[in-house]
């Protein structure tokens, strides 16, 4: 792990990470759909400070899970938010299990290009049945298989990010031009399910390669920029993070947090009279926010960031930024992103050469 300072990272999918956060959510049943939500909750994590939000997805209707979340697509949400935003990076949750590669890589390199360079992406599995009857495809039915289609997914976008080079665009009005297609490239990807050729339709990100995240267990780390790494105590989390093997580590913390009006504890009681909040094998903090500040301090120790899920949006979210990253901004912990830098730059990672045109010198003096 490296890098300057903890990287804080948010998931504001919903109205929080309990399945029951809707019974205590400030706003209006009608409202958790509309633009003003969406960019209100996106305004608070970066006026407050925060590296990334992060919005999960699902192919599922409400009520087909525990989570009855209803959803605009995390792409099209994070499409508004990036348009609406000037600092923090925004990541959707996008599974290739049954997604065309060659669609998601498009949306996300114009996701990008929305955001001026802030996008990432947090790669996930459509584990569930139903989910390949709601995309019309036969189901993808083990862990290996929805594995190597994650494997093969982010390997086909990451081609296609490439298939343009960045001066591939030359609008020369002398030659009636607007591209060099000597500057495209076929990607030639052939899996064990399917072939993509390319190149893309969408010009190269302006990051080059998006930020991509995912879980360690699940994408083989050469693929991945930003490790999510689990465990229910910090020894498991340093464990984990100690083989991620991949150029930034993130933690997944779960939070409640003590408010104004009652404790983390009051409150996390009160959600579980109405449904439980599933245990997914994560770090989980449930007390007053300096012991957040403590226990953040200590993981920045063994991983380069967190990303954290808020019992209840509307009220976790307001602590966070009143009190836990004006505190560890004090400690010099973290540290807010700069206007006009990537979330590439942000993190300390390098913007990738283009394998393409890399290759293309070395491909025409072997013609010779």
């Amino acid at each position: 792990m490296s890098g300057p300072a903890l990287q804080l990272a948010v998931e504001i999918d919903g109205d929080g990470a309990h399945p029951a956060a809707w019974r205590r959510a400030a706003h209006s049943p009608d409202q958790l759909l509309t633009p003003r939500r969406v960019a209100g909750v996106a305004a608070v994590a970066e006026n407050a400070g925060f590296t990334l939000v992060t919005l999960d997805d699902g192919a599922l209707p409400p009520g087909a899970a525990p989570d009855p979340v209803g959803r605009i697509g995390a792409v099209e949400r994070a499409a508004f938010i990036a348009a609406s935003t000037s600092t923090v990076g925004v990541a959707p949750v996008v599974s290739v299990t049954y997604a065309e590669p060659f669609h998601v890589s498009s949306q996300l390199a114009s996701l990008d290009h929305i955001s001026a360079g802030r996008a990432g992406w947090v790669v996930a599995e459509d584990e569930r049945p139903e989910a390949a009857r709601a995309w019309g495809r036969p189901p993808v039915a083990d862990a290996e298989a929805r594995a190597r289609e994650s494997r093969d997914g982010i390997e086909v976008a990451r081609a296609l990010w490439d298939s343009w080079e960045d001066d591939a665009v030359i609008r020369s009005v002398a030659t009636s031009r607007y591209l060099d297609r000597d500057r495209l490239h076929y990607i030639d990807f052939t899996g064990e399910t399917y072939a993509v050729k390319g190149p893309a339709i969408v010009p190269r990100p302006p990051q080059g390669q998006l930020v991509v995240l995912g879980r360690t267990d699940r994408v083989p780390a050469a693929q991945l920029d930003v490790g999510l790494v689990e465990g229910r105590d910090m020894a498991s989390v340093a464990r984990a993070a100690a083989v991620a093997g991949t150029p930034r580590v993130f933690a997944e913390v779960e939070v409640a947090l003590d408010t104004p009006g009652a404790t983390a504890a009051e409150r996390v009681a009160d959600l579980e009279r109405h449904a439980a909040w599933s245990d997914r094998g994560r770090l989980r903090h449930i007390g007053n926010a300096d012991q957040l500040v403590a226990l953040l301090g200590e993981l920045s120790h063994h991983v380069d960031g967190v990303r954290l899920h808020p019992l209840v949006l509307d009220e976790d979210l307001s602590v966070l930024s009143r009190l836990v990253l004006p505190a560890l901004s004090e400690r010099r912990l973290v540290a807010r992103p700069l206007p006009g830098t990537s979330l590439r730059s942000t993190l300390g990672l390098e913007r990738p050469a283009n394998r393409y045109a890399v290759a293309a010198p070395a491909a025409q003096e072997d013609a010779r």
